[in-house]
């Protein structure tokens, strides 16, 4: 599926489309926002992280291959000349971003590792000029610089306390910011040759195969004898990792512009934070209502 640039001047109808792809971008962020629903629940059963990493990503691969398998088989064909693309988004993308990232949170506290999580917008802008030559305009810069102080706001570190930090945390936080970054360009260049749900499948089947390293009998054992831990897990793969994934892949290719959509996913942190007050009793305070105001600006800026 060919990927086509939008116009300059955009038309009612292309408008419509540009929407509908802003507002893809921003339901699939608000999905992975609600993923600590799902997480929590799993690693209180003593389910370690390398094991959600395998259940999310194998998961994912085996629902979408029976959801494809059911709808339309075409998507299973790819050329092999293009299979780096889709190696490198599994492999780099998905496997290295959530190692990076799950690695980052035992390190670091969760709020130094949410901020160098959401460096992957500037990462992802500076790559897309670099790649696609996307115009680096004010409004994408006022967004982005906006967007991130909302990200800071609402992991709290704003409300006093000192940012510990090692150099190993570090370099996992901004690890996963830029291999986080790296799926809306790498996913580019896929979307140039085939249709988002065919990029998607292949991203997962190799991220999936890439997690069998991590396989641990014991917890797929727990996970196994307990209703509870299947229904979460089904959980995670369904709302957290495969619509999303559908959602951010399909708005990528409509709104073709990478900066843009990895700005518009900034708003998953609120969401999370949202997530944490209604599910789990956590305090509501002003940096979240603070980041909410931030991030609507940004999607404001680029509508």
């Amino acid at each position: 599926m060919n990927h086509i640039e939008p116009p300059s001047d955009l038309t009612p109808s292309s408008q419509k489309g540009a929407h509908l792809a802003m507002a893809c971008i921003m339901a699939a962020a608000s999905l992975w926002g609600c993923i600590g629903l799902f997480n929590r629940g799993i690693s209180a059963m003593d389910i370690g992280a390398p094991s959600i990493v395998l259940v999310r990503n194998l998961g994912a691969c085996v629902l979408l291959a029976l959801l494809f398998l059911i709808k339309d088989r075409s998507i299973f064909r790819i050329r092999l000349r293009h299979l780096p693309i889709f190696l490198a988004m599994g492999l780099v993308s998905i496997l290295l971003f959530t190692l990076c990232y799950f690695q980052s949170q035992q390190v670091s506290s969760l709020a130094v590792a949410a901020i160098l999580l959401y460096t992957a917008p500037t990462f992802v802008v500076i790559l897309s000029t670099l790649c696609f030559k996307d115009k680096f305009t004010k409004k994408k810069l006022a967004a982005l610089v906006i967007a991130f102080l909302g990200c800071t706001f609402v992991t709290g570190i704003w409300s006093g306390g000192g940012l510990d930090i090692s150099l190993t945390g570090l370099l996992l936080g901004l690890g996963s910011g830029f291999f986080y970054a790296t799926y809306s360009i790498f996913g580019r260049f896929a979307l140039r040759h085939y249709q988002p749900f065919t990029v998607t499948f292949y991203t997962f089947l190799i991220a999936g195969l890439g997690s069998l390293f991590f396989l641990d009998m014991e917890d797929m054992t727990t996970i196994a004898a307990s209703p509870k831990a299947i229904l979460l897990c089904l959980g995670l793969m369904i709302f957290a990792t495969v619509l999303p994934y559908l959602l951010y892949t399909k708005g990528l290719n409509d709104l073709g512009d990478s900066g843009k959509a990895s700005i518009l996913a900034s708003v998953e942190p609120v969401v999370a934070s949202i997530v944490g007050i209604l599910a789990f009793g956590e305090p509501m305070n002003l940096g979240v209502i603070l980041g909410l105001v931030c991030i609507l600006i940004s999607v404001y800026i680029l509508r």
